[in-house]
């Protein structure tokens, strides 16, 4: 479960830091950040596996997801999301018939 978690994380990060300009990568960071935790939540609702305090479970990735997402957005600008998001608005306009 860790590496598929650290596989979700790692591969869209590697490629954003290649197809983005560096504003723009603590923005879609931190989306993906987001959705991997709404995932793991889902998931975790889906499995009802018991609560251990030994084990980690899907809500402690879950948790760990959004810590780690809020910081992203946090240490991002504001103008840097704004342009992310005109930017990916852009290019689906572009790909429309």
């Amino acid at each position: 479960m860790v590496t598929l978690f650290s596989l979700l994380t790692a591969l869209p990060a590697v490629l954003a830091l290649h197809m983005l300009e560096p504003g723009l990568v603590l923005p879609a960071f931190s989306v993906l950040l987001f959705a991997e935790a709404a995932l793991a939540v889902i998931v975790a609702h889906l499995i009802h596996m018991p609560d251990n305090a030994e084990d980690i479970t899907l809500w402690d990735f879950a948790g760990g997801f959004t810590l780690i997402g809020c910081a992203a957005a946090v240490l991002g600008e504001p103008d840097q999301a704004a342009l992310f998001l005109t930017e990916q608005g852009s290019l689906r306009a572009a790909s429309q018939p």
